[in-house]
Parts: C-alpha cells; structure tokens; sequence
C-alpha cells in the first residue's frame, strides 16, 4: 500500500440510512419478516459508518493540534464525537458541529 492509497479509493454514498421496508399488500408464509432484516441493515449500516469514522478521523489524534486545524478539525471535536452511543452517526455529527463552529463569530460584537 502505498502513500497515495486513500486517493484511490471510491467515495460510496452511503451517508444515507436504508430506507424503510414497504407494507405490502400480500404476505407469503416464505417471506421473512421485513422488520427483522430492516433491523439488521440498519444497523450493519451504523456499523460500518461507525468503522469508517474510528479509520478516518482516530489516527488524526496522532497528529499535533495546529497539524488538525490545517486540516480543518479540532481534536475537541473529533474526540467529542468518539464518545457518541453507538446509534449516533459520528461522521454526521462532526460535520454538523464543524459547520456550527465555522459559522459562530470568534470575537464578540
């Protein structure tokens, strides 16, 4: 692997959750139950925006405060967002927070 590795890597959309299963009309005895597997890609879904978030923004830690604020990222921040519960999504809410941040004025008046 080389240094240019994570540029090669396709960027999925998977920012979004899977949407809810649809009611249906007729219900075969062979079916499995909808909820049950929504229940299971939902939280595969969590599971691996959690895994994207611990592989992208933990080893930034390593890394010295002014190196993270040329980066665009507060160490506040990102270990703000490691400490979510596990149902929070912590790429989402990093970004919120970001956004926030950028948008308050740092001196008053």
């Amino acid at each position: 692997m080389s240094q240019y590795e994570p540029l090669r890597r396709r960027v999925d959309d998977n920012d979004v959750p899977p949407p809810k299963p649809p009611n249906l009309d007729l219900y075969l005895p062979a079916m499995p139950p909808l909820g049950l597997i929504h229940a299971i890609d939902r939280w595969w879904w969590a599971y691996r925006r959690r895994r994207q978030f611990r592989q992208r923004f933990l080893p930034l830690l390593a890394h010295d405060d002014h190196i993270l604020e040329d980066m665009g990222h507060c160490r506040d921040d990102i270990l703000w967002a490691s400490r979510l519960p596990l149902k929070v999504d912590a790429l989402h809410a990093l970004a919120e927070r970001q956004s926030q941040s950028r948008e308050m004025p740092t001196h008053p008046g």
